[in-house]
């Protein structure tokens, strides 16, 4: 669907002079950028030069830009977008100019879809739907009327959340493939079943595109109940295809021949970064990011035979007690970007990949792909989000985090680091003339025994030896991990006198997997104890005051500290929980079912498990709440809905305690707006200063 443009220049107001750029993709020349900022309150889709500041809007319409990719051809690039805030998301591509913009996929109601790969020649973008039937996709066939206007912000059509008590999990049909590329249809209405035969069942189908809406849509893959899919990689022939699927903790990498639709090989990759690898120029390896059989995901190349079959696998890079975090192939195909996760920390390194070499009939390869030699790229802040390969195998562009300065995007010229001009400079890191504050790591130990991690922010101007309010931030996932990385909610609240520690309990990534799967089911209950031993830890090193301590996390960390109130109420003296779940039972049968297949690995099944579920929520043992606390959500939340902090709250205020919602406007579960994110942060600073500083 074309739409009209919404580029704008340079000039715009520009309300936030201490900006984030983030997620860059390099045109092919490597020239040119497009990446997301929020210099105008929103992310939002710009573009500019490596070796300039004149950067443009590419889309200047309000809604939240999440992705990025720019065409191997170099004439567009896609992006997704998250309208209104929530979770479902559309994807659009515009040309570099800022003209041309089209909506490739999620228009309709309900509907969702995600950004795929481009094919080898960028005529096609690989683009996932998420609606009960194919109508995903709508494009103005050549010839046809062309929209004026946007289409409206995609409503969810009101089935999702029925609180009956009974989660709705996925399941069903396998992955299915077409037999032949045969055009699929595309469908404005009516009540077309789609690839799974079940009217109104959610269907996961994946389609490459043509921008220019001058060929019909062409069926990759699509599955029944699926959690995800994502197309990672197409060979350059186009005779196959890298697919990701499967729930959170169960993530498998498939490679399908398209002419037949035939599984070749699978294997499990990390959770993580959705972009698992990518095909050699000739189509006989396939580099992937993975933990099969391993505490730590490293590079594993898979060789492959003429018809795409797995032959042999093997390790092609790895780091003792290292994820690699980060892969991405060169544009060549003979090296690789490497991000290895040292504790928290990126490392950097570009390594030459040797493609395996066919034997003397040409059959299958003899000699096995390798990578190596390589060499580091040195990194002027702490954590590397992106990496985009350029022309150049040592010069990639890639986006770096720090605890000193914003999210930034840099050009590692020749193994030399260089910001681009556009991107925030140190010293408008933060307004109001505050440093940042650097912080430390501690390595507390749970009551088992078992070895955790964590950084430390103390505030500035206090003395060494003074026990200080303390607030433990609680990240989400369960799988995240904590960074150091600039935190504005830390400033905030370091800037209040309250220092901020934030630990990494069991089920954190970044530990190995079995540090991940420590707190699967029952192990929850450890979970919850590993929060308490790591307030004593802090205790005791001398830093934190025991009688002003509170406790705060989003999302998993909402939860947690929602259960942290109740399984150790003398130990906080305030809470402030954000998009969290306060009854693991109701939070199964609101939330979205993709969520729930995930959850379900995590916490436990929501039909056989009822009784374990009800013993780890918050909900169950509400009584023992005794302290103050605030819950803050998003209105379009649809992932933990937003009952769940309305129950808890209601549940406080109906035991006389102090308990305030703030519910935010036009956001889901992430808080994207620069508006919403420092009314949040402010309030929450305000709230724990008040009930922990006196």
């Amino acid at each position: 669907m074309l739409l009209p443009d919404t580029s704008a220049p340079l000039d715009v107001a520009q309300p936030l002079s201490a900006h984030g750029c983030w997620y860059p993709s390099v045109d092919p020349d490597g020239r040119h950028v497009a990446f997301i900022c929020d210099r105008t309150g929103v992310p939002q889709l710009w573009a500019g030069p490596v070796d300039g500041d004149r950067a443009h809007l590419l889309d200047a319409g309000p809604d939240p830009v999440i992705e990025v990719s720019w065409s191997p051809d170099g004439r567009w690039v896609a992006y997704t977008t998250a309208p209104g805030g929530g979770e479902l998301t559309r994807v659009l591509c515009v040309r570099p100019d800022g003209t041309g913009r089209r909506l490739l996929a999620g228009g309709e109601p309900g509907a969702s879809a995600h950004l795929g790969c481009w094919s080898p020649d960028g005529a096609a973008v690989a683009v996932t739907v998420t609606a009960p039937a194919p109508a995903g996709l709508t494009l103005t066939q050549p010839g046809g009327p062309a929209a004026t206007t946007d289409p409206a912000v995609p409503a969810h059509p009101g089935d999702w959340a029925g609180r009956d008590g009974r989660a709705t999990l996925l399941g069903g049909p396998q992955l299915t493939f077409p037999s032949h590329h045969e055009p699929v249809r595309t469908v404005t209405g009516g009540t077309d079943t789609g690839p799974s035969g079940e009217p109104g069942r959610r269907t996961l189908a994946a389609y490459l595109v043509d921008p220019e809406g001058a060929t019909a849509p062409v069926l990759l893959a699509s599955e029944a109940g699926a959690p995800s899919l994502r197309v990672c990689a197409l060979s350059r022939d186009g005779g196959l295809a890298l697919l990701r699927r499967g729930p959170r903790g169960g993530r498998e990498a498939l490679v399908v021949r398209l002419r037949d639709g035939a599984v070749t090989g699978s294997l499990r990759v990390a959770d993580g970064d959705p972009w698992i690898g990518g095909f050699s120029p000739d189509g006989r390896t396939l580099w992937l990011r993975s933990d099969a059989g391993r505490e730590f995901a490293a590079l594993v190349a898979v060789r492959l035979g003429p018809q795409g079959q797995w032959t042999d696998r093997r390790v092609a890079a790895a780091r003792p007690g290292c994820d690699l975090e980060l892969l991405a192939l060169g544009r060549a195909g003979r090296s690789a970007v490497l991000s290895w996760n040292v504790r928290g920390v990126s490392e950097l390194e570009v390594t030459t990949l040797s493609a395996a070499a066919p034997d003397a009939d040409g059959a299958d390869p003899a000699e096995p792909a390798a990578a190596g030699p390589s060499h580091a790229l040195a990194l002027p802040h702490e954590v590397v989000t992106r990496v985009a390969p350029t022309p150049a195998a040592d010069g990639p562009v890639v986006a770096l985090a720090g605890s000193r300065r914003r999210p930034g995007v840099w050009w590692l010229h020749q193994g030399v680091p260089l910001r681009m001009p556009w991107s925030a400079r140190d010293e408008d890191t933060v307004p109001g003339g505050r440093p940042p504050v650097r912080p430390f790591p501690l390595r507390p130990v749970a009551r088992d025994g078992l070895e955790l991690g964590g950084w430390y922010y103390r505030a500035p101007g206090r003395s060494p030896e003074e026990p200080a309010p303390c607030v433990l931030h609680l990240h989400g996932g369960p799988e995240e991990q904590e960074r150091p990385v600039l935190q504005p909610l830390y400033h905030e609240l370091l800037g209040r006198g309250v220092d901020v520690f934030a630990p990494d309990i069991r089920g954190s990534s970044g530990y190995g997997r079995s540090f991940v799967d420590a707190d699967l089911g029952e192990g929850r209950f450890a979970a919850l104890e590993d929060v308490a031993a790591c307030a004593a830890h802090v205790i005791v090193a001398g830093l934190a005051d025991p009688r002003r301590l509170a406790v705060m996390g989003r999302s998993y960390g909402g939860y947690l500290t929602m259960a942290s109130l109740v399984w150790h109420p003398e130990l906080f003296r305030t809470g402030v929980a954000v998009c969290g779940m306060s009854d693991l039972n109701t939070f199964f049968a609101g939330t979205e079912p993709w969520i729930a297949e995930s959850a379900a690995h995590k916490y436990g099944h929501p039909e056989r498990d009822r009784e374990l579920l009800r013993a780890l929520s918050p909900m169950s043992r509400v009584d023992a709440l005794r302290v103050p606390v605030l819950a803050v959500h998003g209105e379009h939340d649809t992932n933990v809905p937003v009952g769940e902090s309305e129950q808890f709250v209601r549940a406080a205020r109906e035991r006389g305690l102090d308990a305030e919602l703030l519910l935010l406007r036009e956001e889901g579960h992430e808080f994207r707006r620069a508006d919403n994110r420092r009314l949040f942060r402010r309030t929450a600073a305000d709230w724990i200063h008040r009930h922990v500083t006196t």
